[in-house]
C-alpha cells in the first residue's frame, strides 16, 4: 500500500498536491484557525507573512470599536499584517495584527523570526474581536496593537492608538504598578505571574528571543521602565 501511494504521488500532480493538504484556510485566513505544515507548503509561507492596507471590510471590524469615532489616527495610515504563529504545543496558528505603517515591515520580520523559532504566541487575532475592550482581550491571552484608547486614568493617548504599541501573550506578562503602597496588576488574572523570579510558559524576559528581536528593531521594552512594569508592552516613538 505504501509503496502503490508513493508511485500515485509521483504520477499524479494534483494527487499529491491533494494529499499536501488544502490551503484553503490560508486563502480566507481566519484568524485563530490551526493549519498544517502541508498546508502552509502549499500556499507558500512567504504568502503567510504579509502587509495590506485596511480594505472596507476590515475597516467594519474595527469602526466603533478599536477605530472609535474620535479617532484622530487616519485609516491610510494604518496596516493590516497576517502573520502565522505557533502556541505552546507547537501547533500552527493564522494570525492577524493592525499596526501603524512605519513599523509594518519591523513586525514582519520579527513574527518571521519567532516562527521559524518555534517562539510561542498564543493568540493573535484583532481587539476587535473583543470589543476593543483590553480586558477580556488580555485575559484570553490575546497579542494585539492599534486600538485608539488613553492610557488608563488619563487623558493620555496610549501608543496603542497610534499603531505604535504592540502587547504579547498580555495574561503571562502583566502590567504592574505600585500604587499608594499597595500592588496592582493588570490583568487582574495574571498576578501569579507578576513575581518574575518565576519560570512559567509565555514568560517574556530582556533574554528573551521576543524581547531581544523588538530591541534588535529600535522598540523599547515596557519591562525596562522604571515608574510600572509593562512586561508585554513593546513601542517604538517616531
Amino acid at each position: 500500500m505504501t509503496r502503490f501511494l508513493a508511485l500515485l504521488l509521483l504520477l499524479a500532480p494534483g494527487l499529491r498536491c491533494a494529499y499536501a493538504g488544502d490551503p484553503e484556510a490560508l486563502r480566507t485566513w481566519r484568524a485563530g484557525e490551526r493549519v498544517s505544515e502541508q498546508e502552509v507548503a502549499a500556499y507558500g509561507i512567504d504568502r503567510c507573512f504579509a502587509c495590506c492596507e485596511i480594505d472596507d471590510a476590515t475597516f467594519g471590524r474595527m469602526r466603533g470599536k478599536s477605530y472609535k469615532a474620535e479617532c484622530t489616527l487616519p485609516r491610510s495610515e494604518l496596516r493590516y499584517l497576517k502573520v502565522l504563529h505557533r502556541n505552546l504545543a507547537g501547533d500552527i496558528l493564522l494570525g492577524e495584527i493592525i499596526c501603524n505603517e512605519a513599523i509594518s515591515g519591523d513586525l514582519l520580520e520579527i513574527f518571521r523570526t519567532l516562527y521559524d523559532a518555534a517562539y510561542p504566541i498564543e493568540r493573535m487575532v484583532l481587539i476587535d474581536e473583543y470589543d476593543a475592550q483590553d480586558g477580556p482581550s488580555m485575559r484570553a491571552n490575546n497579542s494585539s496593537a492599534f486600538n485608539f484608547r488613553f492610557i488608563a486614568g488619563t487623558a493620555k493617548l496610549s501608543n496603542h492608538s497610534r499603531g505604535m504599541a504592540v502587547d504579547i501573550n498580555p495574561l503571562y506578562n502583566p502590567c504592574v504598578r505600585v500604587r499608594n503602597g499597595r500592588r496592582l496588576v493588570d490583568p487582574a488574572q495574571g498576578a501569579p505571574y507578576a513575581d518574575r523570579t518565576r519560570d512559567f510558559p509565555y514568560k517574556i524576559d530582556e533574554d528573551d528571543l521576543c524581547c531581544r528581536e523588538f530591541i534588535r528593531h529600535g522598540f523599547t521594552w515596557g519591562g525596562h521602565w522604571k515608574s510600572l512594569k509593562d512586561y508585554q508592552h513593546f513601542e517604538k516613538r517616531q
